[in-house]
């Protein structure tokens, strides 16, 4: 029979009851959750506090470091004495320990960098920016290559021996170079704790260069001592001994007057490069002519003094500079180093490369001259010619101040510049400074015109160059400084607030001000705005009469 789908459904349903029925259900399992113990966190149990204690070379190092800081900020702001205390301090640190400062590696090149630093630092500190004292100064190569040589200089390396002896028979030198181990160990010098020192003198150089071998090409002058104000200065015009010698060459004012280098209050020719070099060529002829043509002795003379080593040469009964320095008895250390330095120097200065210096090439010597007539303060100049003071001033390192000489003097300014400040000049006369001259009457001092002119007496000194001791006479001209403007000159400013024709209410709190014009005096000031020259000073603090353009006056 058919069966249908319904019937099926129903057979099919009657069968698996029938089996539900025999099968038993299968047992029913529950999962058991894990027991895991919890234990509430109460934070870490610290032991004992640990001390982490320096090792006392490391920690004499960091306080040397910072009595290094402190005496460079000292020196920054004009205080030499708390400076110069600092660096002994620092230096003290070091030397104290047990074992002193040069038995660990680490220690001694900590030392030696310290003794560097403190002697490229330790320079007279100049007033800048006041018009009466001289621009800030550099500190001399030759002082610090001499204080580097204070100590034990380093054995030459075997190859340093072989590099330089090499290297000195391939390159031409119109000098004679002894290869000796005192001009060896000032080459390992160099390249080693004074590279950085060498290198940046050698960059500096080459914009001096050129015109130092053209002036001593000139003059008959061996090439090679063109690398001389590598020693002397490492090339800074604005070098300063601590001997008071100036200039790329280093040159002592009686020297330097013998030379035709002229020195007022305003310029030293000692630190103008192309008119130290003239004079240096002509020097270092007039040395070696000395010493019967040995420029060893004649070099020797021009850092102790002909006279110095002609009587060295008497004591040594020889003439040979090696056997004069060989032993101590005869010549200072300065000068016993001075030639083997400037040899070694030499031999680097023509293949720099070959003894590992990387010298970058400075911009060259490039301006147009432009007489000035009169005494200028020098930002007049420097906005006209749209430069900074400083890049002004470093065309012109043979300026001592502030302003030009109160003659007719020639200006170095940048290329292209002339032409619009020699127009500028055309109709300045009302910018040029105004320098006042005293006649000294019978019996008038120093003090009691310093004191008439609310000046000091070492201002007016130095003014004048007259010597601490120095008197004056009677119908003697004392030149009077003023002290240069404290901005560029600008249109009359006018009260911020009120008229000047009457005074504001005293209740009033709004303050006028007035910036200080050419030709303003505090009584002047006084009378026109209906006050009283004791209120300005005691307003603006001040302690004296005197005032500057762009001064900014508080009237009320």
């Amino acid at each position: 029979m058919t069966l249908t789908p319904r019937a099926l459904f129903a057979c099919a349903s009657v069968f698996l009851a029938a089996c539900g029925a025999h099968t038993p259900p299968a047992p029913v399992v529950k999962p058991v959750s894990p027991v895991i113990p919890v234990t509430t966190f109460t934070g870490l149990q610290l032991g004992p506090p640990v001390v982490l204690r320096l090792d006392p070379a490391l920690r004499a190092i960091v306080q040397a470091e910072e009595q290094f800081a402190i005496g460079q900020q000292a020196l920054d702001t004009g205080r030499m004495v708390a400076a110069r205390e600092h660096f002994d301090a620092a230096v003290d640190m070091l030397t104290a320990l047990p074992a002193g400062a040069r038995q660990d590696p680490a220690i001694a090149a900590a030392f030696d960098r310290l003794l560097d630093r403190i002697s490229a630092l330790e320079v007279q500190a100049i007033r800048d920016g006041d018009g009466l004292s001289e621009a800030t100064s550099e500190p001399a190569a030759l002082d610090e290559l001499l204080s580097a040589a204070m100590f034990e200089r380093p054995q030459p390396a075997a190859t340093t021996a072989e590099t330089v002896a090499a290297d000195l028979e391939r390159t031409v030198h119109d000098l004679s170079i002894p290869l000796n181990e005192r001009v060896l160990s000032f080459v390992e010098l160099f390249q080693g704790r004074l590279h950085e020192f060498m290198e940046n003198g050698l960059s500096r150089g080459t914009r001096y260069m050129p015109m130092i071998l053209r002036v001593f090409e000139e003059e008959g002058v061996p090439l090679d001592l063109a690398y001389v104000p590598l020693v002397e200065s490492a090339f800074k015009p604005t070098a300063l001994s601590r001997a008071s010698a100036r200039g790329l060459w280093q040159f002592m004012l009686p020297t330097a007057k013998e030379h035709g280098l002229g020195q007022t209050w305003f310029v030293d020719d000692r630190a103008d490069p192309e008119k130290a070099t003239r004079a240096a060529a002509q020097y270092l002829k007039t040395l070696n002519a000395f010493f019967d043509g040995d420029w060893e002795m004649a070099l020797a003379s021009y850092n102790a003094g002909p006279g110095r080593m002609q009587r060295a040469a008497q004591r040594a009964k020889t003439t040979d500079y090696w056997k004069i320095t060989a032993t101590s008895k005869y010549l200072p250390r300065e000068t016993r180093e001075y030639v083997p330095m400037i040899m070694a120097a030499i031999i680097i200065a023509k293949n720099p490369a070959l003894y590992g210096f990387d010298v970058e090439p400075a911009d060259p010597l490039a301006y147009e001259l432009v007489t000035v007539p009169d005494a200028l303060d020098l930002k007049i100049l420097a906005e006209w010619s749209g430069v900074t003071v400083d890049e002004l001033r470093a065309m012109n390192p043979d300026l001592r101040r502030t302003t030009t000489p109160n003659r007719d003097h020639a200006l170095k300014v940048p290329y292209g510049t002339a032409v619009t400040i020699e127009r500028e000049l055309a109709s300045a006369q009302s910018l040029f400074v105004k320098l006042n001259f005293h006649t000294v009457k019978k019996g008038e001092t120093i003090t009691t015109i310093a004191r008439r002119y609310k000046l000091s007496a070492a201002e007016l000194r130095r003014a004048n160059e007259l010597g601490p001791r120095a008197g004056v006479r009677a119908n003697q001209q004392l030149m009077i400084p003023q002290r240069p403007t404290t901005g560029l000159p600008s249109a009359p400013t006018r009260v911020a607030t009120a008229a000047p024709r009457a005074p504001a209410p005293a209740s009033s709190s709004a303050a006028s001000t007035y910036r200080v014009q050419r030709g303003d005096t505090l009584f002047g000031i006084a009378r026109r705005f209906e006050t009283t020259v004791a209120a300005i000073k005691q307003l603006n603090r001040l302690r004296s009469d005197s005032i500057n353009v762009g001064d900014r006056l508080t009237l009320k």
